[in-house]
């Protein structure tokens, strides 16, 4: 009798592994191109700011405050558009959201005025809304705890490739010139059109549950919902987070979620929309130079990222990582303020090791913490308020440099916030009260990437 009940056990493993192992090779390629050209579409102006200004006449606080409006639009309509999500199906909401970011983004191509350009910034982040939080939520439907890690590792390696290659493309794509447009508008109208046209490749591609799946076997499709469904009801056993949607800042531990992640954005998008002017002020580059020069510092946290993650794998102390990230981002960015531009760009690159590793390991914390009832709205909640970050920092900056000639003080304040949120990461939980010490641990993004 023992011997015929064992290799059932076998076979549910080996089906088990069988379905992650073709949701893997099925989504998370096509989840990596979406969120480069997602991050392309979001970051390109940053490469076309002179433009803009000798062009359009668009002044220094003027780009800062267009280019954060976007973060408005995506904050006001990230909590609706994931609950949407899961309403209509990932399949259906996904390709809505690509297709119209990608109209929009392709129509920053032809704006003429400051007025155009703020409302179409705003139009963005609205059209984006809900992209990032849902793929992360998909994965919470579609993999059990134990390789959703793995997977958010991949997904986010799609904005470190994204923001690689983002200069030298952007470079490349302004050399083209012709049918009356300037070769910042071939760029913008190029990135946007690639989104339009792969979004209906996702419509085709991608199932909204595993149930869906005729690419998954019915025994697959039965072992990953009860994986899921089983880690749900333990879940429910030891007590997590049950919350409504508009209660959720009542809880201590995703308001330090929101707070915490807030300051790692700040800085990010801080370097992203003005490490280009940045680099210009060394010398006499061309678009092109420009945008090689700006994926060294992004490629150099790539590098960063798995290094930290390996560490964070090996020695499983989420919190201490993520600080010793931040604080090397402060460090960095201090830094940039003792030299000229040359140290600057040096120094940046430095904070990029630290603000990059930090976000990458920031994620599975709330995770870890999170009922998966509630996953989805507190993600686009985490998301949106940390993404505010996005709208104070190019804003800010914008504003000092033509109030003052410089963006210095914006430096000092950023090394400040990472530190401080260095701190804070302390008081964070990686597991829902009451859950023992050895279970609901939350993995490291990236430490389990193969």
């Amino acid at each position: 009798m023992n011997d015929t009940l064992a290799p059932p056990a076998c076979n549910g493993g080996d089906t088990l592994a069988s379905a992650v192992a073709k949701v893997k090779r099925h989504v998370l390629p096509l989840f990596v191109i979406m969120f480069i050209v997602n991050y392309l579409d979001r970051v390109n102006i940053g490469f076309v700011r002179p433009h803009l200004e000798s062009d359009l006449g668009i002044s220094a606080a003027a780009y800062g405050f267009g280019a954060g409006l976007f973060f408005i639009g995506y904050a006001l309509f990230e909590v609706p558009s994931n609950m949407l999500l899961q309403r209509v199906g990932a399949r259906l909401w996904l390709t809505r959201i690509m297709f119209t970011w990608g109209l929009v983004a392709t129509a920053m191509a032809f704006v003429q005025t400051e007025t155009q350009f703020y409302v179409l910034r705003f139009l963005l982040g609205v059209a984006e809304a809900g992209f990032f939080p849902g793929v992360i939520y998909y994965f919470t439907r579609w993999l059990p705890g134990a390789e959703r890690g793995k997977a958010i590792a991949i997904f986010l390696s799609g904005s470190a490739l994204a923001s690689l290659i983002s200069g030298p493309l952007a470079g490349a794509l302004m050399q083209i010139q012709g049918l009356g447009l300037h070769g910042w508008q071939w760029m913008l109208f190029i990135e946007g059109m690639a989104s339009v046209t792969l979004c209906f490749f996702v419509f085709f591609w991608l199932d909204s549950k595993p149930q869906d799946a005729k690419w998954l076997s019915q025994a697959e499709q039965a072992a990953l919902v009860q994986a899921i469904d089983s880690e749900q009801r333990q879940r429910e056993a030891v007590g997590a987070v049950k919350l409504s949607a508009w209660s959720l800042l009542k809880d201590r531990q995703i308001v330090l979620f929101c707070l915490i992640y807030f300051c790692i954005q700040l800085t990010i998008y801080a370097a992203t929309f003005w490490l280009p002017s940045i680099i210009k002020r060394m010398g006499d580059l061309s678009d092109l130079q420009v945008g090689f020069f700006n994926s060294i510092p992004w490629l150099i946290s790539i590098l960063a990222m798995y290094a930290f993650a390996s560490g964070s794998s090996r020695w499983k102390f989420q919190q201490a990582w993520v600080a010793a990230a931040l604080v090397i981002a402060a460090i960095g960015m201090f830094m940039s303020t003792t030299g000229g531009p040359v140290f600057a760009f040096v120094a940046i690159c430095f904070a990029a090791i630290g603000f990059k590793s930090a976000s990458s390991l920031f994620w599975p914390i709330p995770q870890g913490y999170l009922d998966a009832r509630i996953a989805a709205a507190v993600i686009a909640l985490i998301n949106s308020v940390g993404n505010l970050g996005g709208f104070v920092a190019p804003t800010t900056f914008g504003l000092l440099e033509q109030q003052t000639g410089s963006i210095q003080g914006g430096l000092y304040a950023l090394a400040v916030t990472s530190v401080l949120a260095a701190i804070a990461v302390f008081f964070v939980r990686t597991r829902p009260k009451g859950a023992p010490s050895d279970e609901l641990k939350a993995p490291s993004a990236l430490g389990q990437t193969h």
